[in-house]
């Protein structure tokens, strides 16, 4: 499997080059050129595969026989070596769980299959050691350090904007030490982006260093975002007709894995894009017109993203048809105070507790519903303790800390703040 430039004016490359190089040279994502949908088979006993063999199904072509399938069924294996149940909240809406793995973040599955993706290339051909630049907006980090930790021969550099993250997810990502690095920008997750692409732009840098990158602008962090749908749909098969999947967004990377797995031919009616203020994509699919912006603040600050990196996949999935685009993807933006009522409504009637993320996915699933008849599942991609001093005071309630989080919680931050590109090109060239 090769894979091109979206800006269409670099050379095709494997998966392997793609997930090495993570930015192409022309600064386009890597898209695949090819996407083969699954037997009918597959679909009609997928309750009767476990999730492993699901992930090599899903994968496979993707990667090709660039790893091989010995070697790719160990690294899923490693990868999903936790649970992703489906939780009921009504007769119409459930929510699938995804952070019970190790930074319990929806991201731990990406982080994780792209280390031992990387680990397994270096150490078929004793490369020079790999540099993981990436920006986190908050799980990203977090989910890339455990996953990159004590991984040989990669360093990991995590961007991260100053007091715009959880107390929680600073310290997952400031804590570890080891070959994880940590800096403190005085901006926004934005201004972290912007310097990660500029880095991997900079002909200097790049030349006497090997960069990649993990946010899920990487194939390898991105396209295993696509289980998720299938164990939803494996839990559910026998008890909906109309599925449709509320994904809280920000970069739009698992909104857009979805969009990849109905392709794949999971059958899918509709996907949810529930974001917060930062609605770039929903004033998109009312106008017609993109327009990005500087990245408000919000309790969900996972989401806090002016520009989505990902909706440029999207978009190419549909040929920047938007017509077709709205027939299967809808996006609905709201409020911090909209987040907080929702929260408190799980709790008072359904007795679950959602973190502000999970909310804003079960928000935009009501409003679909309201109109439409199918069965919902938002998701739920953090562990409301990770947002801590946001829910207890909506819910009125404290919440246990699990052991993942009473791992680090103590432990000493350790950053090194920075608030210029300069200052980051300096620290990469001298580590």
């Amino acid at each position: 499997m090769n894979f091109y430039s979206l800006n269409k004016k670099a050379q095709n490359v494997s998966f392997k080059d793609a997930v090495i190089k993570g930015l192409a040279p022309d600064k386009g994502l890597y898209f695949p050129e090819k996407i083969t949908p699954l037997p009918k088979g597959f679909f009609n006993h997928i309750e009767y595969f476990s999730n492993e063999e699901i992930a090599f199904e899903v994968i496979k072509q993707f990667v090709g026989d660039e790893i091989p399938e010995t070697a790719l069924k160990e690294i899923i294996v490693e990868t999903l070596n936790f649970d992703f149940p489906i939780v009921k909240i009504n007769d119409n809406i459930a929510t699938l769980e995804l952070f019970h793995g190790p930074t319990m973040a929806f991201k731990d599955v990406g982080a994780r299959f792209m280390a031992r993706c990387l680990a397994y290339f270096n150490k078929q051909e004793n490369t020079n050691k790999v540099t993981v630049l990436v920006a986190t907006s908050g799980d990203t980090g977090g989910a890339v350090a455990s996953g990159f930790l004590g991984v040989k021969g990669v360093d990991v550099v995590i961007l991260y904007p100053s007091g715009k993250v959880s107390d929680v997810q600073e310290k997952q990502l400031t804590t570890l030490g080891n070959n994880i690095k940590a800096l403190e920008v005085e901006g926004t997750f934005d201004d972290c982006q912007k310097m990660v692409k500029k880095a991997f732009l900079d002909s200097d840098l790049i030349s006497n260093k090997n960069l990649t990158s993990a946010n899920s602008i990487n194939v390898a962090r991105w396209l295993p975002q696509m289980f998720y749908f299938f164990f939803a749909y494996k839990q559910l098969k026998s008890k909906h007709r109309n599925l449709v999947f509320s994904i809280p967004s920000g970069n739009f990377g698992n909104v857009c894995a979805g969009i990849m797995a109905q392709q794949l031919g999971l059958p899918v009616k509709q996907f949810i894009a529930s974001t917060n203020v930062n609605d770039i994509v929903p004033n998109y699919l009312k106008t017609g017109k993109y327009t990005p912006k500087s990245s408000k603040q919000t309790i969900s600050n996972a989401m806090d993203v002016g520009d989505p990196s990902n909706f440029v996949r999207i978009l190419e999935i549909y040929n920047n048809d938007i017509s077709t685009l709205k027939k299967h993807l809808s996006s609905y933006s709201f409020t911090d105070n909209e987040t907080r009522e929702a929260m408190k409504e799980l709790k008072q009637k359904y007795n679950y507790i959602a973190d502000p993320h999970g909310a804003v996915g079960y928000l935009g699933l009501e409003k679909y519903l309201r109109k439409n008849n199918a069965q919902g599942i938002f998701l739920e991609t953090a562990h409301p303790v990770k947002f801590i001093d946001v829910v207890e005071p909506v819910i009125n309630e404290t919440i246990a800390l699990p052991k993942q989080i009473k791992e680090v919680i103590e432990k000493q931050k350790v950053s090194i703040r920075i608030s210029k590109y300069d200052e980051l090109k300096q620290f990469l060239l001298v580590k």
